[in-house]
This record gives structure tokens, C-alpha cells and sequence, in this order.
């Protein structure tokens, strides 16, 4: 891993060199995205059974996958996984209720009324890769916080697959998903942005996918809502010299082996820290199966930073932003308010980052690419609307008419104004 040190001013330029070439677009992909939305928006069905066969070798007649195979999957899945997805969507629906948004009301003065109102999205779509990307946990993700919002109907989408992975169906029937249709790729991401002959247009789209994917969803946004443009995997860890290094060089490693883009990042006070990491990270590496995936990513990818002292770990980890923050320190919950960008926190030794991939409750798809910034993890906020409303007595607008046709006059709006003055009592 590459080694960083120096002052937190030196370091902080080197990051944010670094964070600018992770945000440059691949003009490429966008160009052939934009050809294949443009396809499924004049050909429909045609288009997306076209796409099939180029990209995943499969001709389709029929896009929906029907309950046979939903069945299928219930009687192959193992008992063991059953049994764990059961008790993961338990958690997680505890979790997300929790985030349930209440609407007010209030009065501020005779005549006024003012207040919001919560209401569902009405249909959302949910993208699931395929193949060896098959991750039933983020089903269960994406599919619950949406359920507990009360969004009418939820439909998923994945690419088609001569035998789907049984987790998979069976953790969108446990979380309660709609409709499934078998159709991937930037051609899926059109498919629900704009409607085809068999695939209904949704309201907002969810779910990881390639870089094809998430560029589609870029491109669709506007037209329809979107959970975010997920870039690779990320992993910050905050250790001082109380960590074990054999479980900071695990943790770091487990996002590694998503992804020879992915990001793990090491920062630390303490030198013999850093050393035990990057031996134990080897030791660990050559034991790995998915080692071809994780060795690039750590190699090129990874960084062990020595910082300062205690802020400054916390000020270099704030301008990273990353997807999840293991904070390996003890007392490490004290630390918390330190914390100012991160999608997920896991605090303390012990408190490895896949408990919250999997089982917690708190969710898994999380901003990426330091949009911690300004962003947050997937969650029943984001499959709601907030509908304000206003009301004023025929007194209640005379007494404010002043004030309103004031503003509405020195922005040059004569329209506005008149709204307003064609209610006075004069009139």
C-alpha cells in the first residue's frame, strides 16, 4: 500500500488530487450509454431483447420472471442462508421504522395555516446485478426502507441468467418486491426511466450496478429520481496504537476483494501500527481466494496514512469522506462527534464493517467517492415526498398584501402582485 506522510496540509493536497481523478467521467461509456437509452426509447421491448442477446447471450420472449422460478428458488435455497436473510431483513426493518417522518401543522397567527404532509413515491424500480455481483443483503437494502415508506409498488430488475442465484428471488419475495423482470445493463436503467411495452416506468430508481449502470442512471435523473451515482467500494479506518492490527488489515481487505477500483484507507498516529498492517495484509492477501481482485485494489489503490496526531487523523478522514469508517480506538464511541463526513460508522475493535453489510440494520448502500459531503445512506427518506400547504383568511392576506406586493414589485414580478392586490377589500 502506498505510504502518505508529512504535514495534514501536504497530505490534504495529495487527496484531493487524488479524489479530482476519481471523479473524472469516461466519455466513452457516457456516448454508448446515450445510444443504448436512446434505442430503448424508440424501440421499446425489441430494444431490451436486442441487448440481450448481444450483451448476456440470452433471447427472451418473456421478460417477467414468473412465480415458478420464485418457487424454484425458495425450495434450492440453503436452509442456512434462509434462515440468515430472515433474520437480516428482521433487523433491518427494526432499523429503517425508526425513520419514519411525521408531518405538522401549525397556526403562527389568526387565519394562517400552515404545514407538510408525508406521501409515498408511487413506483420505484430496483437494479440487482447479476452473475458473480449477486448480492441478495442489498435486495433486502434497497427493497425495505421502500416498503416501509408504503411506495404502491416496487419491481426489481436483473439481467437474465440461465439460473438465477436463489438468494436473490428469494430475498426480494422476503422483503416484499412486486414484479421481477429478468433485463440488466444501461438497457434495465432505460427500461425504468421510460416505460416499455412490458416494463412499467418507475418514479425513482435504486440498486448498484456497473459503471454502464450508473452512468444510465446519471443520465436518466430528472426524468426520474435516483438513490445516487455509486462509484467503487471504499473502506476508511482511524486506528491508533490500542487497534489489532490483524483485524484493521482484515477489515481494510474486506471491501478490497469487491472491486480492483475499490478504496481502503488507513489512517493512523502510530508508525508500528502502520507496519504490522501492511505485513499482516500480505500474510492475509496470499490466503484470500478473491486475492486477484483485492492485491491490485490495495496495490494500486490502497493507502496507509501516518498522520500527526489524533485531529489530524480525524481532519484527513473527514476530507477522504469514505463509504464506511471503522473507528478502531478505544472509547471509540466517544470520538463520534468528530466524525463529519462518512456514509456509516462502525465503532470500536470489534465492530467490523460487514456486521453492517449484512445483518445490523442500518443500511449498506452508502455514498461513495467522498459524496459523504453532502449525502447519505439509502433509507425510508429517500422513498418519500414532503407536500407542503398554505392557508390564509381573506384578513390574513389584506394584513400581509403590503409586504408581498413590496417584494413582488422589486423583483419586477407585476403579476404577483396583482394576485395579491385583486383580493383587497377595496377591490
Amino acid at each position: 500500500m502506498k505510504r502518505l506522510s508529512g504535514s495534514n496540509k501536504e497530505i490534504s493536497k495529495i487527496l484531493a488530487a487524488e479524489q479530482l481523478e476519481l471523479s473524472r467521467q469516461n466519455a466513452d461509456v457516457d456516448e454508448a450509454v446515450r445510444q443504448i437509452i436512446e434505442a430503448v426509447k424508440k424501440e421499446g421491448d425489441q430494444a431490451l431483447r436486442d441487448y440481450s442477446e448481444r450483451f448476456d447471450g440470452v433471447s427472451l420472449t418473456d421478460f417477467e420472471v414468473d412465480q415458478s422460478l420464485i418457487d424454484q428458488a425458495f425450495a434450492e435455497v440453503d436452509p442456512a442462508v434462509l434462515s440468515a436473510l430472515e433474520n437480516a431483513k428482521a433487523n433491518i426493518e427494526s432499523y429503517h421504522r425508526q425513520q419514519m417522518e411525521k408531518g405538522f401543522e401549525d397556526q403562527p397567527s389568526q387565519g394562517v395555516i400552515r404545514g407538510q404532509v408525508i406521501r409515498p413515491i408511487e413506483r420505484v424500480g430496483v437494479y440487482v446485478p447479476g452473475g458473480t455481483a449477486a448480492y441478495p443483503s442489498s435486495v433486502l437494502m434497497n427493497i425495505i426502507p421502500a416498503k416501509i415508506a408504503g411506495v404502491k409498488e416496487i419491481i426489481m430488475i436483473t439481467p437474465p441468467q440461465e439460473h438465477f442465484v436463489p438468494a436473490i428471488l428469494v430475498a426480494a419475495k422476503l422483503a416484499g418486491v412486486d414484479k421481477i423482470y429478468q433485463v440488466g445493463g444501461a438497457q434495465g436503467i432505460a427500461a425504468m426511466a421510460y416505460g416499455t411495452e412490458t416494463i412499467p416506468k418507475v418514479d425513482k430508481i435504486t440498486g448498484p450496478g456497473n459503471i454502464y449502470v450508473a452512468t444510465a442512471k446519471k443520465q436518466v435523473y430528472g426524468l426520474v429520481g435516483i438513490d445516487m451515482i455509486a462509484g467503487p467500494s471504499e473502506i476508511g479506518v482511524i486506528a491508533d496504537d490500542s487497534a489489532n492490527p490483524k483485524y484493521v488489515a482484515a477489515d481494510l481487505l474486506s471491501q478490497a476483494e469487491h472491486d480492483v477500483l475499490a478504496r481502503a484507507i488507513l489512517v493512523t498516529d502510530s508508525q508500528e501500527l502502520a507496519d504490522a498492517v501492511e505485513a499482516e495484509i500480505e500474510k492475509q492477501l496470499k490466503a484470500l481466494p478473491r486475492e486477484a481482485i483485492a492485491r491490485p485494489s490495495v496495490e494500486n489503490n490502497g493507502r496507509i496514512i501516518i498522520a500527526a496526531n489524533k485531529n489530524d487523523m480525524f481532519d484527513l478522514m473527514n476530507q477522504v469522506a469514505p463509504e464506511h469508517l471503522e473507528i478502531a480506538m478505544e472509547g471509540a464511541y466517544d470520538y463520534l462527534d468528530r466524525v463529519q463526513n462518512a456514509g456509516s460508522v462502525f465503532l470500536g475493535h470489534y465492530t467490523s464493517e460487514p456486521i453492517g453489510d449484512y445483518y445490523a440494520g442500518a443500511n449498506h448502500v452508502l455514498p461513495t467517492t467522498a459524496t459523504s459531503r453532502f449525502s447519505s445512506a439509502l433509507g425510508v427518506h429517500d422513498f418519500i415526498k414532503r407536500i407542503q400547504y398554505t392557508q390564509y383568511s381573506k384578513t390574513a392576506v389584506n394584513q400581509a398584501e403590503a409586504d408581498i406586493t413590496t417584494l413582488a414589485y422589486a423583483e419586477g414580478l407585476q403579476a404577483h402582485a396583482k394576485a395579491i392586490e385583486v383580493r383587497n377589500d377595496k377591490d
